[in-house]
């Protein structure tokens, strides 16, 4: 189970952060190393996927998406210094899925 949430953790770092450093470079005219590290991150992420232990693709993405959202939310707080009114938002969609 450990293993489960850092794979989780880690991959959703590798995109989140790739993203962001492409984002930087393209977007704010970061220096290009950022564009290249963003992309590595990015493929990284694709690859950590593969080690999970879950029997199908889609099974291992929906989980993932709740990672994504909390760790977009963290990173949004921890890193682009935002407000964690974000939280709100957070709540209310984890409410809408177990309401599913």
């Amino acid at each position: 189970m450990i293993y489960t949430i850092v794979l989780f953790i880690v991959a959703g770092l590798a995109e989140i952060g790739g993203g962001y450093l492409i984002w930087l470079c393209l977007r704010e005219g970061k220096p290009l190393y950022l564009w290249i590290f963003g992309g590595v991150a990015l493929v990284l992420y694709g690859v950590i996927a593969t080690f999970q232990s879950f029997p199908s693709f889609g099974r291992v993405y929906a989980a993932y998406g709740g990672v994504f959202i909390v760790l977009s939310v963290l990173w949004r707080w921890g890193i682009d210094k935002k407000h964690l009114i974000y939280m709100v938002g957070l709540v209310l969609v984890f409410a809408w899925l177990g309401y599913q």
